[in-house]
């Protein structure tokens, strides 16, 4: 992380904790996903601490950091799928290959779609908070 972004990275990253912290609860506890082994808080929370808490909120930092503002809606779109199928894909493999990820009444594409929700409100709120950077570059670009 470029020592320049740490403001702007902190915003994302604690974003989406409150997010994953929302969904991935209500997803554990509704019994969709369970996390068979867990190497934090096993008795307090049956979600995964880890993936929940940095690995995931990480990853939508710095998707949010290195975000195409000024591409075209084409490159946007395939960045969100990049972003979204990369982590789909090795939570199939997590779930196939090891016993970190059991799927109960989830599929990989309810993954996919929940993960590019969580993204895009993410992407939502981190142009809300930075809106001002953001009215100023849309502005001087114009010009």
């Amino acid at each position: 992380m470029p020592r320049d972004k740490i403001r702007e990275a902190q915003i994302p990253f604690l974003f989406k904790q409150v997010i994953t912290w929302l969904f991935g609860l209500v997803v554990v506890e509704k019994g969709f996903i369970e996390y068979p082994y867990r190497l934090f808080f096993k008795k307090a929370n049956k979600s995964s601490f880890t993936f929940e808490y940095f690995v995931y909120p990480a990853l939508c930092t710095l998707f949010n950091l290195y975000y195409p503002e000024r591409r075209n809606a084409l490159i946007k779109v395939l960045y969100y799928f990049f972003h979204t199928s990369i982590i789909t894909f090795l939570e199939i493999i997590a779930v196939k290959y090891t016993k970190l990820i059991r799927y109960k009444k989830w599929t990989w594409y309810w993954s996919f779609i929940t993960l590019w929700i969580t993204y895009y409100i993410s992407r939502v709120y981190y142009r809300w908070f930075f809106r001002n950077r953001f009215s100023n570059t849309l502005t001087s670009s114009s010009n």
